[in-house]
């Protein structure tokens, strides 16, 4: 094929600059999605053995304010796996890109944070889903959160091969996937209990507030938390599952019965000193794809 002729390449250039823009809008409206999923999540009230607006859970170093803070600090690392996502065409590249970013995500989280690990598995979560909701350029949350799958199955050869990190060591002492396994085969269960479970609380007229914390435990209910693992080893994630899986089962959180229930849920995981951090960061990436799909 010729070259292109001068004035056939200054028509083309605005259209490049065009979608060069429409990409770095796309971008910037993607990590404000994934901050207002992380806020939220924060905010949320209440969650067993999760910070909330009436205290720090489990924790003795966080608050929402923190939660807050450390959401806020990330948004230009979500806005730069995005516009990776939206740029880069090669699977391989974008992986290694976006683990890139992600670690530096980690470092501008601590800088925030004064060395707290607020969102550790949400970069992660959350990052791969911005990055493939560009990548696509669709709203299908079962796309989206396919194509994070493929991403994440996708080894980083600049990663660490051991972190050290808690739930690394959980998965490897219980023998149960974590956070890698969930984004590797497309967030299962963000797909298959969170979402389904934030649709239909809202369909029979609970309060949005309590449609999520339904969404939530429909997710404590299912998942092999390695943050309760690490904490309080299998008898703590017996008892969170059957608690959420009882409050739900009583009608969830909007509910009479649903409320006292919770209210043991969270008396019980507080005599343990365990918080499901691990459900809270599939509760933002489900908070995040309903921003997606109801803008």
């Amino acid at each position: 094929m010729s070259a292109l002729n001068p004035f056939m390449q200054s028509a083309l250039m605005p259209l490049a600059r065009n979608r060069a823009e429409r990409s770095v809008a796309g971008a910037g409206r993607l990590a404000r999605l994934a901050v207002d999923a992380l806020v939220d999540e924060a905010m949320l009230t209440p969650k067993p053995g999760l910070v909330d607006m009436r205290g720090s859970g489990a924790h003795t170093d966080l608050t929402w304010l923190l939660m807050c803070r450390s959401a806020c600090a990330l948004q230009p690392w979500f806005a730069a796996m995005a516009l990776a996502g939206a740029s880069i065409d090669d699977p391989l590249r974008l992986r290694r890109r976006i683990g890139a970013i992600g670690r530096d995500a980690e470092s501008a989280m601590m800088a925030a944070t004064g060395g707290v690990n607020t969102h550790r598995g949400a970069i992660w979560a959350l990052g791969l889903l911005v990055t493939a909701a560009a990548r696509i350029g669709a709203s299908d949350v079962a796309d989206i959160a396919s194509e994070a799958g493929l991403l994440a199955r996708i080894d980083d050869p600049d990663a660490p091969l051991v972190t050290g990190n808690k739930g690394e060591r959980a998965c490897r002492e219980h023998g149960v996937g974590g956070a890698r396994a969930q984004a590797r085969a497309g967030f299962p269960t963000v797909l298959e209990a969170a979402l389904p479970t934030l649709v239909a609380s809202r369909m029979r007229g609970d309060a949005e507030a309590h449609a999520r914390v339904n969404a939530l435990l429909a997710v404590m209910a299912t998942l092999d938390d390695t943050c309760l693992l690490a904490r309080g080893g299998r008898a703590a994630l017996d008892a969170a599952q059957s608690g959420a899986r009882r409050v739900l089962d009583l009608g969830g959180s909007g509910t009479t019965p649903g409320r006292a229930a919770l209210t043991v849920l969270e008396a019980d995981l507080r005599t343990r000193h365990v918080s499901p951090g691990g459900a809270a960061d599939l509760l933002a990436a489900c908070l995040l794809l309903d921003r997606i799909t109801h803008p």
